[in-house]
Parts: structure tokens; C-alpha cells; sequence
């Protein structure tokens, strides 16, 4: 049993550092994507507002937040 925690807890902590680690990566692609994006300024501005609260989530440690946020950004844009 005490083996099958400390591998659910591994498991869990390995899940949240790969979402750490992919909130940066979203966010470059956002603002690559938004160089050229053909949005309207409405549209532009929504995007940017949601990077904007998707760099904060990730910034206090709430990175499963932050990548649905930064999700719903690079939806938008029409990028993966």
C-alpha cells in the first residue's frame, strides 16, 4: 500500500511539473501567433487578456488553470 502512494504521488507531481512546464510554451506561442494573427481588435484584445490571466495562473503555481486559460487563447488563434 505504501508503495502505491508514493507512486501516486510521483505520478502526481510529475503531472504537475509537465503543466509548468507547458505554460511558457503556450505563451510563445500565443504571442508568436498574435504577430500575425487576422482577429479583430475585440478578438485581439479577449486573447491578450487571456494570456495575460494564464502568465498569472502559472505564476502562482496554477498551472492546470493556467494551461486551460492559455487553451482557450490558442484556441482563438487557431493554433495548437
Amino acid at each position: 500500500m505504501k508503495k502505491l502512494m508514493i507512486a501516486g504521488f510521483a505520478t502526481l507531481a510529475l503531472s504537475v511539473s509537465a503543466h509548468a512546464g507547458q505554460c511558457p510554451a503556450d505563451m510563445s506561442k500565443i504571442d508568436a501567433a498574435m504577430q500575425t494573427a487576422q482577429l479583430s481588435e475585440t478578438d485581439k484584445t479577449k486573447v491578450m487578456e487571456l494570456r495575460t490571466k494564464g502568465e498569472e495562473l502559472h505564476e502562482s503555481g496554477n498551472h492546470a488553470e493556467s494551461v486551460k486559460i492559455l487553451g482557450e487563447a490558442k484556441q482563438m488563434l487557431g493554433i495548437e
